[in-house]
């Protein structure tokens, strides 16, 4: 099998491109700098230069591929985000949407694989969810469910199918929102709201690779969630971090003055609880996640850190 990885060189690409390779495929991975042709090679790789807002470009560099994967983002690497800092991220969510499936439909592809984000839609006062609940009203969520649309609009007319995975909450030890809870507890920054009552649903980036290989390699039409196997609060999640590092546990503050801080969109999302279940993944894919739920997947992350001496600072025993 060749795979056309969009988005190789990010912190899920990069595992998909590895699982690929590992699993005996061809992973073609969309770069734009020398740089990136050489980390999709040191992963096994084959590196493509192109640009993702071009149709013709992209066609020519996923010549012969049977599977076309959108996993780019251009996610804010800041707390305190405003609709600015998030076009780009939009653009590539509809227009290199527009363009990947347009580029899938001419090279012949059977298979188109979607990212997208289980927080996206939601289930009523925070109660569990699942694939067929409604769409949440906010303009920084819109983008993805409009790449989910185009992407299944573009399967209908060209004849291949479309999975759409909604992850979880990313975590990994390279993930920079996952090293900014370590920073942040360390250094002993407030990170709870409200002490932390809201229930997320997490998948390591390992874990979330594996779920685009298994789509990869039995490609179906459809829309799933990929996430661990238990949902669990945002004050149980960072707690757990903070006693990994040897930290104080987290320090909280009222909504009112987070949202001053960071911004509504970074508050509200403290405050939100999405949690949702793998249950049609796993029984669909013959998946499971190699990090059952956080605990397991702290572990790896904090060990991977105790090897990079990373965070540093006071509170910290790494």
């Amino acid at each position: 099998m060749r795979v056309f990885v969009a988005g190789a060189t990010g912190v899920l690409g990069r595992r998909l491109v590895r699982q690929l390779v590992a699993r005996g495929h061809s992973a073609v991975g969309l770069t734009r700098t020398e740089a990136g042709d050489r980390l999709v090679r040191s992963l096994g790789g084959e590196p493509r230069r192109a640009n993702l807002f071009d149709v013709d470009s992209l066609t020519k560099a996923a010549e012969r591929c049977s599977v076309v994967v959108h996993a780019a983002t251009a996610i804010p690497t800041k707390v305190r985000t405003n609709p600015r800092d998030w076009a780009m991220n939009d653009r590539i969510r509809r227009e290199g949407t527009e363009c990947l499936t347009t580029a899938a439909a001419r090279v012949g592809a059977g298979a188109y694989l979607q990212q997208s984000v289980v927080w996206a839609v939601r289930g009523p006062n925070g109660a569990t969810f699942d694939e067929n609940a409604p769409p949440v009203s906010d303009p920084i969520l819109t983008s993805s469910l409009d790449g989910e649309r185009i992407a299944r609009e573009a399967a209908t007319a060209h004849g291949f199918r479309a999975a759409i995975l909604r992850c979880g909450g990313f975590y990994s030890s390279d993930g920079w929102h996952t090293r900014v809870f370590g920073e942040s507890l360390v250094r002993g920054r407030p990170v709870l709201v409200d002490g932390g009552s809201a229930v997320w649903s997490w998948i390591h980036a390992d874990d979330a690779a594996s779920a685009f290989l298994a789509a990869s390699e039995w490609p179906k039409s459809g829309v799933w969630h990929v996430v661990d196997d238990r949902p669990v609060s945002l004050s149980e999640y960072v707690t757990a971090l903070a006693t990994r590092l040897g930290s104080r546990p987290p320090r909280r503050l009222p909504r009112l003055l987070v949202r001053l801080a960071l911004g509504r969109y970074t508050a509200e999302l403290l405050t939100s609880s999405f949690p949702t279940s793998n249950a049609r993944f796993r029984s669909d894919f013959r998946w499971q996640p190699a990090y059952p739920t956080f605990a397991e997947g702290l572990d790896e992350v904090v060990a991977a850190w105790k090897a990079e001496r990373f965070p540093g600072g006071r509170g910290s025993r790494l």
